[in-house]
């Protein structure tokens, strides 16, 4: 998710949202789960392609949830999601930056891999802070780029995680927020913090070739290619190399991928 204020590095190609797919309450938010109750009021904020926010509506059988994002497509794909599920979501625009809703309106005020994208993450905060009701829980995870890690080694992946930290930060992320959080909650002045980590990790041959697949296709037709040449950062050419690499790179015996997350439950 992002405002007018930033540029969503990712974009919604179908090569991004078939990542966000994949994403489930329990791979991505197992933080938060031990914490819920099933009456809770949850808000989530940036639902991407859904799959969060309808597992966790799933999972609040006696309580509600309420998905916004910035981005049309993602709200048409998890409105979409929770009618072929059966699940009660609500689900419009929303900017994480002044949130249409009132104050403490929500017992867990949820964001996976959002600030990250946000050029003011500790405002956004302060901002769900605002509608998380007293001592109700703010939620965030946000992955660390600069923590990932691979076997075997591979130009093209150094490559690769060089320019998506340097586009990051042309459009005003911080893509190694995960180690970060902690330092924002505490600025946006929540009075308690627990701080964790967890990883995905893609291991066995469908999930390197699932991973390395979409990143391979993010790298030349997604917006993440049309910003990136756009900025001057690479050109076509070195894009195609750098997507084959990531395909050769997942064939290649023992190979490993590991994406760190930082995550921080925060009391309101």
């Amino acid at each position: 998710m992002s405002t007018a204020r930033e540029t969503y590095s990712h974009g919604h190609h179908d090569s991004v949202l078939r990542s966000h797919r994949w994403r489930t309450a329990e791979n991505s938010a197992g933080y938060l789960l031990p914490h819920l109750r099933q009456d809770d009021r949850l808000l989530d904020v940036g639902t991407g392609a859904g799959t969060i926010t309808v597992d966790l509506a799933r999972r609040l059988a006696c309580g509600s949830v309420v998905g916004v994002d910035t981005a049309a497509a993602a709200v048409a794909a998890t409105t979409e999601l929770a009618e072929q599920s059966g699940v009660a979501v609500q689900v419009g625009i929303g900017d994480a930056y002044a949130l249409p809703f009132p104050d403490d309106g929500f017992d867990v005020v949820h964001a996976h891999q959002v600030l990250q994208h946000l050029g003011d993450p500790v405002a956004a905060l302060v901002e769900l802070r605002r509608v998380c009701r007293p001592s109700g829980l703010v939620a965030v995870r946000d992955a660390d780029y600069a923590a990932m890690t691979w076997f075997p080694g591979s130009d093209a992946l150094t490559r690769w995680l060089e320019l998506y930290r340097a586009l990051a930060r042309r459009n005003r992320g911080e893509p190694d927020a995960g180690r970060q959080l902690r330092s924002w909650v505490q600025q946006a002045g929540f009075a308690e913090v627990v701080s964790t980590a967890s990883a995905w990790c893609f291991a066995d041959t469908a999930d390197l070739g699932w991973w390395s697949s979409t990143w391979a296709e993010r790298l030349t037709a997604s917006a993440f290619a049309e910003q990136a040449i756009g900025h001057g950062l690479s050109d076509a050419t070195e894009l195609a190399a750098l997507a084959r690499g990531w395909q050769e790179w997942a064939l290649q015996p023992g190979a490993w991928f590991s994406v760190l997350h930082g995550e921080a439950l925060a009391t309101a």
